[in-house]
């Protein structure tokens, strides 16, 4: 055996490992449950492995893989920001933002077992915001991740190490029932598409998260729309459209030279949707820019016909962003329009924008303290 990562591992990988050392076939299961519900820290924690086997995984450079908090942010609103290593140096960002102020009973199963000790710690459910890549290629205009630019992928067990860890600190024990995904964190998933599935993969099948449980958002990398529809595990889908015509979204996301309106939308309509299913359109209001009357009577007609739904995301600012926050009257007369147009449209309240944990905020943001007030248009 080479040197091995063991979070990231599928069935198969563990199968093979564990015949390639010479040991019997239930020593996979064994290792997969340390790794994905009891989230060991090293392999000399796996106390169901004979020592002489641990011994010789770490002899051969196997670890458990489990990456490293580097720091934690803490808002106001309880949403925690985690500054999460790996070992080349390199790091993303993680957002946990619990919901709900306890209170359940257990009843007496594994479920009423688990959200009863939710409860115990002040909430009912939570939502992890999950990364990607570290940096990002899209390059939005009005986004923090995309100063960083695009460093490199995440590998499968990084991407589900970063739930692995954020469970593990949050004391969660399985089942998760109680928690939801969003790959809405440093990257843009679909450009690193490979690794993204197995994640999912690995995180329902092993982790035992359910994939309706999870949302994928996507600039709009169109060929990987038509990818996810064919996938026999996925999560839901949700697409930043951000802009009403092709001339503002070009602006906006550069991306839309490649894959315009049109080719972005055609997409949309031939997504497969499964029963109570929708596509999630997400739309960042700028203040004078992309938010008057007429953008949203555009937006209207733009998805006239979709089974989708619309999260209106007012600008959560940071430094080196030249856009303003539009002010709430602003932000409700948007909504109102999509409404009567018959477009259920939803304004998404920033969670963590205290903390650079908001939408669009994540940016490794170690040196900065609060971060500003939005100033209203």
């Amino acid at each position: 055996m080479s040197d091995t990562t063991l979070l990231g591992l599928d069935r198969a990988e563990f199968a093979a490992l564990v015949e390639n050392a010479g040991e019997p076939a239930y020593r996979a299961r064994q290792l997969m449950d340390a790794i994905y519900r009891e989230r060991v820290e090293s392999v000399e924690q796996i106390s169901t492995l004979p020592q002489q086997f641990r011994m010789s995984l770490q002899n051969a450079g196997v670890a458990a893989g489990l990456p490293e908090i580097q720091k934690k942010f803490v808002s106001q609103d309880g949403t925690i920001r985690y500054l999460i290593g790996f070992l080349d140096a390199q790091s993303v960002e993680t957002v946990w933002m619990p919901q709900g102020d306890g209170g359940e009973a257990g009843d007496g199963s594994a479920a009423g077992d688990a959200a009863a000790g939710n409860a115990a710690r002040g909430w009912d459910r939570a939502t992890i915001c999950v990364s990607s890549q570290v940096g990002c290629a899209v390059d939005c205009q009005f986004c923090l991740t995309a100063l960083l630019g695009a460093k490199r992928n995440l590998s499968a067990g990084e991407i589900v190490g970063q739930v692995c860890a954020v469970l593990r600190d949050q004391n969660v024990a399985p089942p998760q029932d109680r928690i939801n995904l969003v790959f809405m964190g440093m990257g843009e998933p679909f450009l690193n598409y490979d690794n993204f599935m197995k994640a999912v993969r690995l995180l329902v099948e092993e982790v035992r998260i359910a994939e309706s449980r999870m949302t994928v958002s996507t600039a709009g990398i169109v060929p990987r729309i038509y990818d996810l529809g064919r996938e026999a595990i996925r999560p839901k889908l949700a697409i930043s459209l951000n802009a009403s015509n092709d001339e503002l979204r070009t602006r906006l996301m550069p991306l839309n030279r490649k894959w315009n309106l049109e080719m972005l939308l055609a997409a949309a309509r031939a997504y497969p949707l499964r029963n109570r299913e929708y596509v999630t359109f997400e739309y960042v209001l700028l203040g004078g820019v992309n938010d008057e009357p007429e953008n949203a009577r555009e937006t209207a007609d733009l998805l006239r016909g979709l089974r989708c739904k619309v999260n209106l995301i007012a600008l959560n600012p940071g430094p080196g962003i030249d856009f303003t926050t539009p002010g709430e009257e602003r932000v409700a007369a948007f909504q109102k329009i999509l409404r009567e147009a018959g477009v259920p449209a939803f304004v998404r309240r920033p969670r963590g924008r205290d903390i650079y944990a908001a939408c669009g905020q994540l940016k490794r943001t170690v040196e900065m303290g609060a971060a500003p007030e939005p100033q209203p248009r």
